[in-house]
């Protein structure tokens, strides 16, 4: 009976783990493998499609900067310090990832629009959401700095915190012992951080639609031309936005990330 419910075991794990991959794999692999090489080309020399991958790309870089020049220093305080509400606060920045994200962008909309306070703030410096290459970086900014605070946090709380408390008694200020110590010691995570950012913004669709479905990012452009031509058009700008996506997260799993007992 032991030995049976050991096959049983390994068998279910086994045919699990296989099911999933072939359940991610097949229908990535049919999609990459459906174009013919002549309409890949056609589409890779599109100035539509160049334009739509580009302006994807740069203002999901734009949204990953931002991660960590705005994101770092909360994930510094959620990972060393405790505070009455920490819990929600650490829900609230985890809520862009469950909620629908066509509400990110009503929501987006609804504090930007000339008739509220912060509105006409942004209209009197002339800034502009709706429609806007501004407005695309605030939605990707929104629903990737949740995995970049996560990926930061993590690695500042794998650093002792003894030895900031080494470095605070040497007589080294707070700013000091962030540069000197905390920062060398997580700036793998915070890569990883920006990687993860970036590719989930880079994935954007449904908030994107609603705030700036002109200019195209090449979700948007990938929606369009199904809707309008059907699959044959739509599957090479699927083709370069897996092949884009992919070398992403070989980048992240390339990055070698310390282990505690190495620090």
């Amino acid at each position: 009976m032991r030995a049976f419910f050991g096959f049983l075991h390994n068998f279910w794990f086994a045919f699990s783990s296989l099911l999933i991959i072939l359940y991610i794999a097949l229908p990535l692999g049919k999609t990459i493998t459906a174009p013919t090489m002549e309409r890949l080309l056609e589409t890779l020399r599109d100035p539509d499609v160049i334009a739509s991958v580009w302006l994807s790309m740069s203002t999901a870089a734009t949204a990953g900067l931002l991660a960590l020049v705005f994101g770092t220093p909360l994930a510094y305080l959620l990972a060393r310090s405790k505070f009455p509400g920490k819990r929600i606060v650490e829900s609230l920045i985890d809520l862009p990832i469950m909620i629908p994200h066509p509400v990110i962008g009503i929501s987006i909309l609804t504090i930007t629009n000339p008739n509220t306070y912060f509105g006409s703030i942004l209209e009197s410096l002339g800034v502009e959401i709706m429609g806007t290459r501004t407005g695309i970086v605030s939605v990707l900014f929104f629903v990737g700095l949740p995995f970049y605070i996560s990926a930061v946090k993590t690695g500042i709380e794998s650093i002792p915190v003894r030895l900031e408390k080494v470095s605070r008694s040497l007589g080294a200020s707070k700013a000091q012992t962030f540069l000197r110590i905390t920062l060398p010691l997580s700036w793998r995570h915070m890569l990883v951080g920006i990687i993860m950012c970036m590719a989930r913004a880079l994935s954007e669709f449904g908030a994107v639609i609603i705030v700036a479905y002109h200019p195209m990012i090449a979700p948007v452009l990938m929606y369009e031309r199904f809707t309008a031509y059907g699959l044959t058009w739509s599957q090479p700008v699927a083709v370069i936005l897996i092949l884009v996506s992919l070398l992403f997260f070989i980048g992240m799993r390339a990055i070698p990330l310390p282990d505690r007992d190495q620090i």
